[in-house]
């Protein structure tokens, strides 16, 4: 049984995890009683309807389950507006955004490029969600610029956007055991004529592709249990083929918190990343209410480097987030208001304060940059962390 002490949610809440966790039971049992922990984490986040981000639910802010970088400060997507100002001679004056949310991140942009005067002539958001994709229409509606996608075209020129994008796609599990490397997924046990979703490991050897991102796997100990990101991969891919399909200069901006594969995979990091979120509570157990949790792990922003570069795209940067912010500008953003108007002032300082320091997002959140036939402005390539990939 669970013993986590953690909010409780209402009826209908209940109700439709019962109901995902049924659906989930159901493919597993069509599975022959097992799946890997990738299909699991995509039913529990995206099964129409019932998954947490296809559900209805409030996912962001403080009646949420956590906070993202948009939802802290309007100032962080203003530097990203005022970098794609900067970059917009060399592609397209065209964004799109993957993992939009609320659309905060979309309207936060376009203020800034309104009040600015950047010059910007479509802002497609990328969106699977009916119940989201509503939301941000209401939200941007005074923005004629905005169109909406239901799947990644074929190509584009311009700049991509994805904030915590990543660390919401499905993963696999592995383990190191005596016998080598063994994947570890779903199944379900009948306790008391009531059935309980469980870990369980296969019995033959991983695929090798799959233990391929960790470096020096075979030293690592047994009972070292770690996530691989196939799936993050493959989108990386698919990003490279839409933005070299055009022939025209374009960059993607990805954000999210994560680490290189040395760090990832670190001796000491004995039982991996994978984290879940409700009410603002951080705890271990993805199986606690399917649908009404956030599911992620952090990125292994080596593997996306190593996908997108396998793909034809260059590696224009990686760094952290406080470093990117701060050599963006967002100072110079914050400096629009003046200190002495204490009231207005503060609270932009003090979200400015979460979004860089250490000891906030600055170092665990990361910037990567790739793209082809663009270059970055002195003062980001200055920053540069690639050498630690």
């Amino acid at each position: 049984m669970h013993k986590l002490s953690l909010p409780v949610p209402g009826d209908d809440a209940l109700a439709a995890s019962s109901a995902l966790q049924q659906l989930i039971i159901d493919d597993i049992h069509l599975q022959q009683g097992w799946i890997p922990f990738s299909r699991y984490m995509e039913l529990a986040l995206y099964a129409p309807d019932l998954g947490y981000y296809s559900g209805g639910a409030t996912k962001l802010g403080k009646d949420g389950d956590f906070t993202t970088a948009p939802e802290m400060s309007p100032l962080f997507a203003a530097t990203l507006a005022r970098l794609a100002s900067q970059l917009f001679s060399q592609t397209a004056a065209e964004v799109m955004e993957f993992g939009a949310g609320t659309g905060k991140l979309a309207l936060d942009f376009l203020s800034e490029c309104q009040l600015s005067g950047i010059a910007i002539d479509r802002y497609f958001i990328v969106e699977l969600s009916g119940e989201l994709r509503a939301r941000q229409e209401e939200l941007l509606k005074d923005f004629p610029q905005v169109q909406w996608l239901q799947k990644m075209p074929d190509s584009f020129s311009g700049i991509v956007l994805g904030n915590e994008v990543l660390d919401a796609m499905p993963v696999d599990l592995v383990i190191k055991t005596a016998d080598g490397w063994r994947e570890v997924g779903v199944a379900v046990v009948d306790e008391d004529s009531a059935p309980r979703l469980i870990f369980r490991e296969l019995p033959q050897a991983c695929s090798p592709d799959k233990i391929a991102q960790i470096p020096y796997a075979d030293e690592l100990p047994a009972g070292y249990l770690t996530e691989v990101h196939a799936i993050a991969s493959g989108f990386m891919h698919s990003l490279a083929s839409m933005l070299l399909a055009s022939g025209k200069p374009a960059a993607s901006i990805l954000i999210d918190y994560g680490f290189p594969a040395a760090e990832y995979y670190h001796p000491q990091r004995l039982q991996g990343s994978l984290m879940c979120h409700y009410r603002h509570h951080a705890h271990p157990d993805p199986f606690y209410l399917p649908g009404l949790q956030d599911i992620t792990a952090h990125v292994d922003f080596t593997a996306m480097a190593r996908a997108g570069l396998a793909a034809g795209l260059d590696l224009l940067n990686y760094t952290s987030q406080a470093s990117f912010l701060t050599a963006a500008g967002i100072a110079e953003l914050l400096a629009r208001t003046s200190a002495e108007q204490v009231m207005a002032y503060l609270p932009k300082a003090n979200a400015l304060q979460k979004l860089v320091s250490p000891a906030e997002m600055g170092e665990l959140f990361k910037v990567l940059l790739m793209g082809h036939g663009v270059e970055l402005p002195e003062n980001l390539l200055r920053l540069d962390r690639s050498h630690r990939l």
